[in-house]
C-alpha cells in the first residue's frame, strides 16, 4: 500500500487558487476527484496527519500515489470541471447517487421538421423536450393518449412515417383522428409544429388557455347549432381535464419548484423530489447512495442537486428548489445553476406553510423509498447468502452464521432499562422468536449488567430446553452467532455470561454504530467490513432491527409508568374499576376527596371495595 508522504507535493507549489484535483493509483486510474476554494489548504489537510482521517479517506490517500490539479478562475467553473470528471472517470471513492428505478418520460422532438411525442427511458438528447419522470409507464401512457384526443401530433416511428409517406396512406392513428397525418398533408408541417408546442406548453403548466379556448369554441359552436363540433370539442376539454386530475395539486398557488428531501442512515441515503409545476406534481423522481460518514448532509445535498440538473434544458430548472437541508457552497451553487437556466435560481428550505407541507411529504417518499430499497435487496437470496458468506469470512467463524441474534440495550438514564432480542434465519427477520426482556435490580446498574443479566437469562432457557420434554422451539435453537449492540465491554459481559453457564460454542461480536466496527472478545482491534459489502449492511440491518425492537419496549414501559398512580397497589381495584373511577371523579385528586358512599356510586364498586379505596387513599 502507498505510504502518502511519498507522494506528498510541496506545500509552495500547491497554488491557493480555486481548482479541481484528482487521486490517482499506481495503475493511473483515477480514484477521487474533488474542489477546492484553496487548493493548498485542501490538499494539505489530506497529508498532514493521515491517522486522523475518516476511514474511508484514509484509505484512499493510502490507495493513490499520486495528485494532481487543475486551476480554474472561479468556484462556479470548479463545480463544473469536478461533475465533468467524476461522469468521466467513475472514480471508486466518489460519492455517487443512482437511480433506485428506471423511469419513463414523455419526450418531444422539438428540432424536428415534424415533432414527434413518444415514451422514454434513455439517456436525454439536445432538442428534445422531456416531461416527467413518471412513477409509471402506464400513467404516461394513458397521459399520453388523453394528450392526443385534443393534440393529435405525431407518434409514429421515422420508418412508419416515411412509409406513409410513400403510399399516401397515413396509418391507424390518422384514421381514428389521434394523428394530424402530416405525412399526407393531411396538416401543414408549420401547424403540427404548432401542436407540439401547445403540448410542450400544457405540459409545462400553462393549461389554463387550452381549456378556457374550448370552452368558448364550445359555447360558440353549440349556439351556431354545429352540435358535431361542439360534441368534439367536449371530449377534447374532458381529456385534458383527465390529465390535470392525473397531477395531485400541492400548492394552491400556481408555483413552479422542485421540491427535494433526503434521508440519511448511516450506510445508505435515499433522495426523492418532486416536480411542481403551475401548484401541480408533474414528475417524482428518486435516488439511493451508498453513504461515506465524512459527507455531511449539505455536502451530499450539493452532491444530489448538481447531477439532478447536469445536462437539461434551461427550461426544465426552475426558479426556486426547496430542499430540507441548505447544500455546502449553496452561493456558487446558485451561481452555477442560474447559469444553467439564464435567470436566477434561488435554493431555499420552506419554513411553513404549504410549501413547508409539501416537502415534509416528499421526506415521507424518500424515507418509503429507502425501506422498499432494503426490502428488495434483504429479499434477494443471492444477496442473502453473499452477506453471510462475507461475514463468516471477516470474522473468521467455523460456520456461515445461518442463525444469528442481536441483543440491544434501551433505558431512559437508567430507568425502565429494557433489552431485545431479534433472531435472523438465512439473513431473513424470523419475527416470532423476538423477545423483550425487563431488566430490574442490581441488573439495571449499567450496560455491561444489563448485557450480562440478558444473556444469561436467554441461554439459561435454551440450556432448560435441552433437558426438556416438550421444547419451546422459539429458545431450543441455538444462535451461529450472537451480536451485542456496543463495543468490546459488552462483548466481554455477553460472552462472560455464556461461559459461566459453559457455553462455548456460540460466537459472540459487538457492532458499533459510530464507524460500524465489530468487535471481537479479546481482540483490542476492531474489524472494518468494506462499506459497499452486503455483510455489513445485513449486520446494520440487524443491529437497527433489534434498536426499533428494544425502543418500541422501552417507550411503552415508559408509558405505563407514566400513567401508574395510588390507585393501581389497591386490591380488588382491577383495570376497569380503575378506569370507570377515575372517568366519574375526573382525578385521583377528587376520588381521595370523596366519601365511600359516593364511591360506590361508580358502576362495579361496591361497599367494602370503596371502604378499601377510602382507607388506602388516606395512608
Amino acid at each position: 500500500m502507498p505510504d502518502p508522504s511519498t507522494y506528498r507535493p510541496a506545500t509552495g507549489s500547491i497554488p491557493t487558487s480555486a481548482g479541481v484535483y484528482k487521486f490517482r493509483d499506481p495503475d493511473r486510474r483515477v480514484i477521487y476527484v474533488g474542489k477546492a476554494k484553496n487548493l493548498r489548504n485542501r490538499l494539505n489537510s489530506y497529508f498532514a496527519n493521515p491517522a486522523q482521517l475518516h476511514p474511508r479517506t484514509s484509505t484512499m490517500v493510502h490507495t493513490a500515489n499520486s495528485v494532481e490539479w487543475t486551476v480554474v478562475d472561479t468556484e462556479v467553473e470548479a463545480l463544473q470541471l469536478e461533475w465533468t470528471w467524476i461522469n468521466e472517470f467513475n472514480p471508486r471513492f466518489n460519492v455517487m447517487f443512482r437511480d433506485d428505478k428506471s423511469y419513463p418520460y414523455l419526450a418531444i422532438t422539438m428540432n424536428d421538421e415534424v415533432p414527434r411525442a413518444f415514451i422514454t427511458r434513455g439517456k436525454r438528447r439536445k432538442g428534445v423536450k422531456y416531461f416527467g419522470p413518471f412513477a409509471q409507464v402506464w400513467a404516461i401512457k394513458d397521459t399520453l393518449d388523453l394528450l392526443l384526443k385534443a393534440f393529435p401530433m405525431r407518434t409514429c416511428t421515422a420508418g412508419v412515417y416515411r412509409r406513409a409517406e410513400r403510399s399516401g396512406r397515413p396509418c391507424l392513428l390518422g384514421y381514428i383522428d389521434k394523428c394530424a397525418a402530416p405525412c399526407v398533408g393531411q396538416i401543414s408541417k408549420d401547424d403540427h409544429k404548432e401542436l407540439a408546442r401547445s403540448i410542450s406548453d400544457f405540459m409545462s403548466g400553462n393549461t389554463g388557455r387550452f381549456i378556457s379556448h374550448r370552452q368558448k369554441e364550445m359555447a360558440k359552436a353549440a349556439a351556431e347549432l354545429d352540435y358535431e363540433r361542439a360534441a368534439g370539442l367536449r371530449d377534447e376539454i374532458s381529456a385534458l381535464q383527465k390529465v390535470l386530475d392525473k397531477s395531485a395539486v400541492v400548492l394552491s398557488v400556481s408555483a413552479d419548484c422542485d421540491i427535494f428531501a433526503l434521508v440519511t442512515e448511516e450506510l445508505e441515503a435515499s433522495v426523492q423530489v418532486f416536480h411542481v409545476r403551475q401548484g401541480r406534481i408533474r414528475g417524482q423522481r428518486g435516488w439511493i447512495i451508498e453513504r461515506s460518514d465524512d459527507h455531511t448532509p449539505a455536502e451530499l445535498t450539493t452532491d444530489y442537486l448538481r447531477q439532478a440538473y447536469s445536462g437539461l434544458d434551461a427550461d426544465a430548472i426552475p426558479k426556486e428548489i426547496l430542499v430540507d437541508t441548505l447544500p455546502a457552497d449553496l452561493e456558487s451553487l446558485e451561481a452555477w445553476l442560474s447559469e444553467q437556466r439564464g435567470s436566477r435560481v434561488t435554493v431555499r428550505v420552506p419554513e411553513r406553510g404549504e410549501k413547508k407541507a409539501a416537502l415534509e411529504t416528499v421526506g415521507k417518499n424518500a424515507k418509503e423509498a429507502l425501506i422498499q430499497h432494503k426490502l428488495k435487496r434483504s429479499s434477494d437470496l443471492t444477496t442473502r447468502s453473499q452477506a453471510l458468506k462475507e461475514i463468516q469470512e471477516h470474522l473468521d467463524l467455523p460456520e456461515a452464521p445461518l442463525r444469528i441474534e442481536c441483543i440491544d440495550i434501551s433505558h431512559t438514564q437508567g430507568s425502565n432499562v429494557v433489552a431485545s432480542l431479534v433472531v435472523f434465519e438465512d439473513g431473513m427477520a424470523k419475527k416470532r422468536d423476538y423477545r423483550h426482556f425487563a431488566i430490574h435490580g442490581e441488573a439495571a446498574a449499567d450496560d455491561t449488567a444489563s448485557m450480562y443479566d440478558v444473556v444469561s437469562r436467554r441461554f439459561s432457557r435454551y440450556l432448560e430446553q435441552m433437558t426438556s420434554e416438550e421444547p419451546d422451539e422459539r429458545f431450543g435453537y441455538r444462535p451461529s452467532l450472537l451480536v451485542v449492540d456496543g463495543a468490546g465491554p459488552q462483548v466481554a459481559a455477553a460472552t462472560r455470561a455464556l461461559t459461566d453457564l459453559g457455553i462455548v460454542d456460540i460466537s459472540v461480536v459487538g457492532l458499533a454504530k459510530r464507524l460500524e466496527e465489530i468487535w471481537i472478545p479479546d481482540d483490542p482491534f476492531p474489524v472494518i467490513l468494506p462499506r459497499n459489502s452486503e455483510g455489513l449492511f445485513l449486520m446494520q440491518r440487524l443491529r437497527d432491527e433489534a434498536h426499533r425492537f428494544a425502543i418500541t419496549y422501552h417507550r411503552s414501559k415508559r408509558a405505563k409508568a407514566m400513567t401508574s398512580s395510588v390507585l393501581d397497589d389497591i386490591p380488588g381495584l382491577g383495570e376497569s374499576k380503575r378506569t370507570a373511577l377515575l372517568r366519574h371523579f375526573g382525578s385521583v385528586k377528587k376520588v381521595r376527596a370523596a366519601t365511600a358512599e359516593e364511591i360506590c356510586e361508580v358502576k362495579g364498586i361496591g361497599p367494602s371495595l370503596a371502604e378499601k379505596i377510602v382507607t388506602a387513599l388516606a395512608d
